[in-house]
C-alpha cells in the first residue's frame, strides 16, 4: 500500500461523511428557507412529468443496488442459494436498466433546464457544478455495472470495494482490498465520494426530508368561481340574496 492508498481509502472516506453530517447540520441550522428543490414546475410541466419520474424512480432501485451489493456479503447470498454468476445477471439487468433510466431521466432535465428560459435564468453555478458531479457518478456507475459482469474475478466488487466500504462502519478500513480494485471502481467511488461532500451545499440536501406531513395535514378545499357573480356581467337592480 502505498501513502496514496492510505490517504484515499483511509481518511478520504471520513473527511467525506464528516463534511456531509456538519454540512447538513449547518444547513438545517442556517439556511431553512433554503432547505428546497426550488420547483420551477410553474415554467415548464411537460418534460419535468418525464424525467422526473424516470430520474427517481430509477435513482431509488440504484440505491437499492448499492445496499445490496455493498453491505450484504457475497457468502450470504450465495447460502440463500443465488451464486455469483446469477446475481451478476440480475446486477446487469436491474442496475443496467435503473442506471440507464436514472441518466436519462437526469439528461432530460438538463435538457429542459438549459432551453426553458425561466427555468435556465433560475440555474446557480451551485446547480451546474451539481449536475456535472452527479452525471459523472452515473455515468461511472454504469461503467462498473458493466465491468462488473464482463470483467471477470478483476470486475467483482463484491471481493473487493464491498469488504473495504463494509470496513468503514467498524473503523478499520480495509485499504488492501479496496486498492486492489480495478481503476473504474477507484473512479467511480472517488466520484460518489465528492458527491456527499457537496450533498449538503446544493439542492440535493431535500433528499433528508421526508414530508411526512402531508400525510396527515387536511385537505385543500378549492372552491369554483364560475358561478360567481366575477364570472357574469352584473344586472340591473337588486341581487338576490340566498342563505347558507
Amino acid at each position: 500500500m502505498s501513502t496514496w492508498d492510505v490517504l484515499l481509502w483511509g481518511v478520504l472516506p471520513y473527511v467525506m461523511v464528516a463534511v456531509l453530517v456538519v454540512g447538513t447540520i449547518w444547513r438545517y441550522r442556517y439556511d431553512k428557507f433554503g432547505w428546497t428543490t426550488r420547483s420551477s414546475e410553474l415554467y415548464e410541466s411537460r418534460l419535468l412529468r418525464i424525467g422526473s419520474p424516470l430520474f427517481h424512480f430509477g435513482l431509488l432501485v440504484v440505491i437499492i443496488g448499492h445496499v445490496i451489493g455493498l453491505l450484504i456479503p457475497q457468502s450470504w447470498t450465495s447460502a440463500a442459494g443465488l451464486s455469483p454468476t446469477a446475481y451478476h445477471v440480475q446486477a446487469l439487468a436491474l442496475g443496467g436498466i435503473a442506471g440507464f433510466c436514472t441518466l436519462v431521466g437526469i439528461g432530460i432535465l438538463i435538457y429542459r433546464r438549459r432551453t426553458t428560459g425561466p427555468v435556465f435564468s433560475a440555474t446557480t453555478r451551485n446547480d451546474k457544478s451539481m449536475y456535472v458531479v452527479l452525471v459523472a457518478a452515473l455515468v461511472a456507475g454504469l461503467a462498473t455495472t458493466l465491468l462488473g459482469v464482463v470483467g471477470g474475478e478483476s470486475g467483482n466488487y463484491r471481493e473487493s470495494v464491498s469488504p473495504w466500504f463494509r470496513s468503514l462502519f467498524v473503523l478499520q478500513p480495509d485499504i488492501a482490498s479496496m486498492a486492489g480494485a480495478g481503476l473504474a471502481f477507484h473512479i467511480h467511488t472517488l466520484i460518489g465520494m465528492v458527491l456527499f461532500a457537496i450533498w449538503p451545499f446544493t439542492r440535493l440536501v431535500h433528499a433528508f426530508t421526508a414530508p411526512l406531513g402531508y400525510l396527515f395535514r387536511p385537505y385543500v378545499v378549492y372552491r369554483s368561481r364560475t358561478a360567481g357573480p366575477a364570472t357574469r356581467p352584473p344586472r340591473r337592480g337588486w341581487e338576490k340574496v340566498t342563505g347558507r
